[in-house]
């Protein structure tokens, strides 16, 4: 039996379930195996590239590559998105060649089995980069950690914007609420919208089988975006740095289980 939908809100089944941890998995490799194979040097063509190379040979479906939604000069285009230094979200690959010290974000959402899953990683290429990257890294992390921490049956989507937003906030970090996490299931984009910032004890309250992309992200000195020619790519209005953390957790019957972490087992090919 199919999930059922509450509103635009997903509640998956137990065979959707099983089918969103293999995605998930999926998800989480490629990121691992992507950010393990990019040095200085390496060009962010060639990690779509690698993308679409690995995709495929699961049997998957990318989100990306036909996604045009109304915010964006769509489709998309490409498999993967890679947002350098100032850029945060929805970066699109073009020839580039990453040097040392460049603070890379990578998001990746792709479908297999009819069911997506979503997640991105912040690094800084070829070394440890300064310690206010570390700090702006660590801190999405951090955020994010919160999130899935207060994720459980009865909660509300207000629980979890506030633990992101506290985070942020604390750090210094001003919010930016025109974009944040999101429900997601048999399609990457669903209701219910989680900001990254919010009001505890609001908002849709959580039950088992929804899953949610949780996703929190900063700048270091603005809360506003400008947006690329390319009509796709989001930076920094001030040009500082930025940085994107992010899961597909499943709320489950005692908490939430976090879907896109890379196997035990994933290795990076030649």
């Amino acid at each position: 039996m199919d999930g059922i939908v509450i509103g635009m809100i997903e509640i998956l089944s137990t065979s959707q379930i099983e089918r969103a941890r293999v995605a998930g998995t999926l998800v989480g490799d490629i990121l691992h195996t992507v950010r393990d194979r990019t040095r200085p040097g390496t060009d962010l063509l060639e990690i779509d590239r690698w993308t679409r190379e690995m995709i495929l040979a699961a049997g998957a479906e990318s989100c990306y590559v036909d996604y045009a939604p109304s915010f964006g000069r769509g489709p998309f285009g490409h498999w993967i998105c890679t947002s350098v230094n100032d850029a945060v979200l929805h970066g699109m690959p073009h020839p580039y060649r990453l040097a040392e010290g460049d603070l890379l974000s990578l998001d990746l959402a792709l479908t297999l089995d009819g069911v997506s899953a979503d997640s991105a990683v912040s690094f800084i290429v070829g070394g440890s980069g300064t310690a206010e990257d570390r700090r702006l890294i660590d801190t999405t992390g951090r955020a994010l950690a919160a999130a899935v921490a207060a994720a459980r049956p009865g909660a509300r989507i207000g629980d979890l914007s506030h633990e992101i937003g506290s985070v942020l906030t604390a750090a210094g970090y001003p919010v930016n609420l025109e974009f944040g996490g999101h429900g997601i299931g048999t399609t990457m984009h669903q209701d219910p919208h989680v900001a990254n910032a919010g009001r505890p004890g609001r908002g849709y309250r959580l039950r088992p089988g929804l899953m949610l992309a949780l996703e929190p992200w900063a700048m270091v000195d603005t809360d506003r975006l400008i947006t690329d020619p390319d009509g796709w790519t989001l930076r920094s209005a001030t040009g500082c740095r930025t940085a994107h953390c992010e899961h597909t957790v499943l709320i489950t019957a005692d908490g939430a289980e976090i879907l896109t972490s890379p196997s035990e087992n994933v290795s990076t090919p030649v």
